[in-house]
């Protein structure tokens, strides 16, 4: 498959071991199949960046989809809180962040290869709005439907990084993509803004209904895809 990394310079050599820690999914190489995507990202700063472009081998290594019908989008909010390091502190957030991480974590460090959202600052904001309360889950659902959300591969395992090979690069000029990036965030927003103020339903769930009842991965009422 081809895949693009979005960046402010050139990498022909990804180095297995490198990254932020504090990152989606943890240290790893993240990348998309949407070139549009790997553009916005390398201009994300407001600077001229790169979409650099491999071809990479995803066969028999080991891939956890958190896109996939198997997993809810708690599991993915799970992943996010483990490594994302602001919650908000001693209040719901906090213990909904622990029930998470105890009955929907998934330890993407045994995975060559995890897919799954990318959460940029409109979708993150979107996130903790739920953790702490204030949107039911149907909501936070429709939320991540908003403003075209990407979807990254991230190479994970040292294995995965011997299959991956530089084949070029595109220019992401700031002028069109950094602008691009910021209409994406403004819509989404906008409509969440809208989606948010509609009125509730008696069937609504929200974290706090999650965690006095015990939901668990597989429970039907946590099915919003």
């Amino acid at each position: 498959m081809i895949i693009y990394h979005g960046s402010d310079h050139l990498i022909k050599n990804p180095e297995y071991g490198k990254g932020e820690l504090r990152n989606d999914y943890g240290r790893g190489f993240y990348c998309t199949e949407n070139i549009e995507l790997a553009k916005e990202w390398g201009a994300s700063q407001g600077e001229d960046g790169f979409a650099n472009i491999y071809e990479f081998d995803n066969a028999k290594l080991k891939i956890l989809n958190l896109n996939s019908e198997e997993y809810d989008v708690l599991t993915w909010l799970a992943v996010l809180a483990k490594h994302r390091t602001y919650w908000q502190r001693h209040s719901i957030a906090e213990e909904a962040k622990n029930y998470l991480n105890d009955y929907f974590l998934v330890d993407v460090n045994k995975y060559d290869v995890i897919i799954g959202y990318r959460a940029d600052d409109s979708y993150f904001s979107f996130a903790q709005d739920f953790i702490s309360g204030a949107i039911s889950l149907r909501k936070l659902c429709m939320a991540m439907k908003l403003g075209k959300l990407g979807e990254q591969i991230v190479l994970k395992s040292k294995l995965s990084f011997e299959r991956i090979k530089y084949i070029g690069n595109e220019d992401a000029p700031a002028s069109i993509y950094y602008e691009k990036k910021v209409q994406r965030d403004k819509l989404a927003r906008k409509k969440y803004r809208e989606h948010r103020i509609t009125d509730d339903s008696i069937d609504d769930i929200y974290i706090i209904d999650i965690m006095r009842e015990g939901m668990k991965p597989g429970d039907e009422r946590l099915k919003w895809k």
